[in-house]
């Protein structure tokens, strides 16, 4: 199985979650190749971020949802209609109205694989 973070990037942001405040959050495409199967699975994770240079990523307020699944192999052209729909589809995994990813405040540059 082969597991690639087609993107990452951090942003600020702002939850409540299990009692604790998140002020950033981890935001990802990601793609699993396993015996000629393809698998995109796109995730959010709300963490503390006390520090700019501390990016000390819980666990436990981690939303992912499956977006695409089939036979086949890793597409370019697949993950730019995918990068078009990021944002909403982050969006709609926030578990609360009071969950909300900053779009226009990253932490650090966007990162490719």
């Amino acid at each position: 199985m082969k597991v690639i973070d087609v993107y990452t990037q951090y942003f600020e942001a702002s939850c409540v979650y299990n009692d604790a405040l998140r002020r950033a959050a981890l935001v990802r495409l990601t793609s699993t190749y396993d015996n000629g199967n393809i698998k995109y699975d796109v995730s959010v994770n709300f963490f503390p971020f006390r520090d700019p240079e501390d990016f000390s990523v819980t666990h436990d307020a981690l939303f992912s949802t499956e977006i695409y699944s089939a036979k086949g192999r890793r597409s370019k052209k697949r993950e730019a209609e995918f990068m078009n729909i990021l944002r909403n589809t982050i969006d709609s995994l926030c578990p609360t109205a009071d969950a909300v990813v900053f779009w226009d405040k990253p932490l650090r540059e966007a990162r490719y694989g």
